[in-house]
């Protein structure tokens, strides 16, 4: 369709607010760290990094925790998505829409839960007692012991379903004829899959796993209930105090980004996977016929989905157990359970006023990213306008780029002097958590956009303009209506991940009365008496509402909500 001047000013816009938003905070950590205070060149800050032990433990142990969390989500995802893709078992449907279900609660709300069960004084021990299988004069200091691993498992139950919705993706547009080719040549079916499948899913594979390797490098929340601060994430929070005239906490920034951007990049090389499919194989000429199991067999798939299933809501189930808890300490279950801190979650002044706060940023924040990202996706998809598919590969930069350093960038230029200091009005950083949020969750709404306007064909607009429409008037009463479900998809899980954004909020909401529901979570936790319930009590309330959220978007998207996630 041909680019008017109008749709021109929208595309030299839209850039302009990447410039200025996205790239301009990126720029300016990266001169903090390269630049000293008197304004000269220097390396040794970025070296140093690498030099001190303390940050150079933090660095591997961060490397450390996103390479195995990534292979434990495919060890996870691969062999489950084969099963579903392929094969017909008891509680097939259900079964998979169930394996979202870790994504409905921060993995930091989670690790509440985990901190209950495992402590000194848990479930695990108090059971192993009563067993008479520890003394429990001398209990087992779980997370004391093994951080690093329950970060890990934290991890992985939490991240899997990014590569489980990827892979599924790949291996459904797979084209079974180029298997069914390799087995009439005679070729046994594990040769088969390790020759024909897995390099055609590779694609898949890495959209999925470099997410899924970011989030777990940049990870925040989880090492910060756990108490382990000797990970790069921790460390530049940690240093976020010391900003004026410090340039280490921009290093350790740069080094994270820099360590994103190779791995993001490295796989973009590797191999580059289309916006539909995800796989190497293109699309599949024909149907793959799902293979109907024996019901021993279709049992034992169904068991091996609900074990992961299980194992996954554990930490939601010991969030619940905390919050109805009236007091557990010493025992497997909860003494007595109880209703009041759910009323005291929504009624004490801190909870409502991050309730009211989370709603606000979050709303304003999906409009927004409603706004552009029917703009961008219009302008992909619609036009030949040069440039196009750079503005698409701005869109999805979020997901490549850690939040921790989008949230750091946000706040040294909104520092006295800075060049978003006009941004904090009054000190309220609404209009920067806003864009922040924005931001990060865009790739959602463009995503699911442009998969909207891919299936509308563009001669009814064509039609529409023929009949006396203005473009305007056609995409607002043809084309967005037809799109409308894709919209709204988009935008429920834009505003339901913003509702429990975790960097952005940690960093960039400093003051009690701008706290939103994730950094009112960690200030509860970390309070005395029945903070701790009232934190997992106003956890609960968000799982409700995500979980709503998320499978209004799974029934309005069904098998697209994998391409959100690449």
């Amino acid at each position: 369709m041909k680019a008017g001047n109008g749709l021109k000013a929208l595309n030299a816009g839209l850039l302009a607010f990447f410039a200025i938003f996205f790239v301009l905070p990126i720029l300016t950590t990266v001169k903090g760290a390269f630049f000293g205070p008197d304004g000269s060149f220097s390396m040794e800050f970025v070296l140093e990094v690498f030099a001190n032990p303390i940050y150079g433990e933090g660095l591997w142990n961060s490397l450390w925790l996103a390479a195995w969390s990534t292979v434990g989500c495919l060890v996870v995802a691969l062999p489950l998505s084969l099963i579903y893709v392929r094969c017909d078992y008891p509680g097939r449907t259900i079964l998979n829409t169930l394996m979202l279900l870790p994504m409905v609660l921060p993995p930091f709300v989670g690790a509440i839960g985990v901190k209950a069960m495992l402590g000194t004084t848990g479930s695990l021990n108090s059971l192993l007692s009563g067993l008479g299988l520890m003394d429990s004069s001398q209990p087992i200091d779980w997370l004391g012991h093994s951080q690093m691993l329950g970060i890990v498992i934290m991890n992985v139950l939490h991240l899997y379903p990014i590569l489980y919705l990827n892979v599924a993706a790949a291996l459904g547009n797979l084209d079974p004829t180029l298997e069914e080719a390799a087995a009439n040549l005679g070729c046994p079916p594990l040769k088969q899959f390790f020759r024909i499948t897995i390099p055609l899913i590779m694609p898949g594979v890495f959209s999925g796993g470099t997410i899924t390797f970011i989030w777990a490098f940049t990870e925040l929340g989880v090492p910060l209930v756990f108490e382990y601060d000797r990970v790069t994430s921790v460390q530049i929070f940690n240093s976020l105090r010391d900003l004026s005239g410090n340039p280490f906490p921009y290093a350790l920034v740069v080094v994270m980004l820099t360590c994103t951007a190779l791995f993001f990049g490295l796989s973009k090389l590797l191999f580059n996977p289309s916006a539909t499919g995800g796989g190497g194989g293109g699309r599949a000429s024909m149907g793959r016929e799902i293979k109907k199991l024996p019901a021993s067999t279709g049992t034992l798939c169904a068991l091996g989905f609900l074990s992961v299933i299980m194992l996954a809501v554990l930490p939601h189930a010991g969030v619940v157990l905390l919050s109805l808890a009236r007091d557990w300490y010493g025992s497997v279950l909860p003494a007595d359970f109880t209703m009041a801190h759910f009323q005291g979650a929504l009624g004490h002044e801190l909870t409502l006023r991050a309730v009211s706060n989370s709603l606000k940023y979050a709303s304003l924040a999906t409009f927004l990213d409603l706004v552009i990202g029917i703009g961008i996706a219009y302008i992909v998809v619609r036009t030949r306008l040069p440039g196009r598919q750079f503005l698409d590969a701005m869109s999805m930069m979020p997901l490549a780029v850690p939040g921790l350093v989008m949230a750091f960038g946000y706040l040294a230029m909104s520092r006295e002097g800075g060049w978003f200091h006009w941004l904090r009005i009054g000190e309220d950083p609404v209009v920067l958590l806003i864009i922040a949020y924005s931001i990060r969750r865009l790739p959602y709404v463009v995503r699911a956009a442009s998969a909207g306007l891919q299936q509308v064909s563009p001669a009814l607009e064509e039609a529409a303009q023929n009949l006396g429409a203005t473009p305007m008037r056609a995409l607002q009463r043809i084309t967005l209506p037809l799109v409308a479900p894709n919209l709204i998809a988009g935008g429920l899980l834009a505003f339901s991940f913003a509702m429990l954004e975790v960097s952005d909020s940690m960093v960039l909401a400093e003051q009690t009365r701008h706290y939103p529901i994730t950094k009112a979570i960690y200030s509860l936790m970390a309070s005395l008496g029945n903070g701790p319930s009232l934190a997992a009590a106003l956890g609960v309330w968000a799982m409700i509402f995500l979980g709503v959220t998320m499978a209004g978007a799974s029934i309005l998207l069904g098998k697209r909500l994998g391409t959100l996630f690449r």
